[in-house]
């Protein structure tokens, strides 16, 4: 596909954007055993306290040993907002690059643009041996990235970082927002609602829809 055929492109976060009110790696980790000591050190890092490295070696130690297709399974009861669906097919129907720019681990991003057919995700990697966690990162990914991916996909597709939006919720994503024409704090943290073009707060993402329809009806 040219880059004629893109209007826009929309980034979306995972955790606390399309999983309302916690994270995709507590969900995990509550079958996993390990939930109370994540969601404190996921506190501390929304406080400051802790950087994404020592959060995701903590999360990724209580991984250890499990079965890839056994957590995968988990997944079909992952809590989501209403409206993915009915959102990315909107997006794809104005021309509008649907992207997952998330800090969710890689099965959770899989999962989710194979359920929903996002065009791409992003993400760290967790160490496997044999079809099992070893407990330990293969690859690390903090908020810069997350920026840095979205930034590298705005290009691939042929697209001014300046005409796509993202979606999101969070300190994690502050850096994207920084970078596109048009965020949007969606049910988000103060430091988001301060930072972002616009804030919504609603229990379906369809109600993001309004704002990025300016990205279509700015495009050249």
């Amino acid at each position: 596909m040219s880059s004629s055929d893109h209007a826009s492109a929309v980034f979306f976060d995972v955790d606390g954007t399309l999983v309302p009110r916690t994270s995709s790696s507590v969900f995990l980790a509550d079958f996993l055993g390990h939930r109370d000591e994540l969601a404190e050190a996921e506190n501390a890092y929304a406080a400051g306290a802790l950087d994404n490295r020592q959060v995701a070696e903590l999360d990724a130690a209580g991984w250890t040993g499990f079965p890839e297709d056994q957590v995968a399974g988990r997944l079909n009861g992952l809590p989501l907002v209403s409206g993915i669906k009915e959102t990315v097919s909107w997006c794809r129907q104005n021309a509008v690059v649907p992207v997952l720019a998330t800090l969710a681990w890689s099965p959770v991003g899989e999962y989710l643009t194979d359920r929903f057919r996002f065009h791409r995700f992003s993400g760290p990697r967790l160490e496997t041996v044999g079809g099992r966690f070893t407990g330990r990162v293969a690859r690390h990914f903090d908020e810069y990235d997350k920026r840095d991916f979205a930034l590298a996909q705005a290009r691939e597709l042929g697209l001014d970082p300046r005409s796509c939006g993202a979606v999101g919720d969070s300190r994690s994503d502050l850096p994207l927002f920084a970078s596109v024409g048009l965020s949007v704090a969606f049910n988000a943290s103060a430091g988001a609602r301060e930072t972002a073009t616009v804030a919504v707060d609603d229990d379906d993402l369809r109600s993001v829809l309004p704002f990025l329809s300016r990205l279509v009806a700015s495009a050249p």
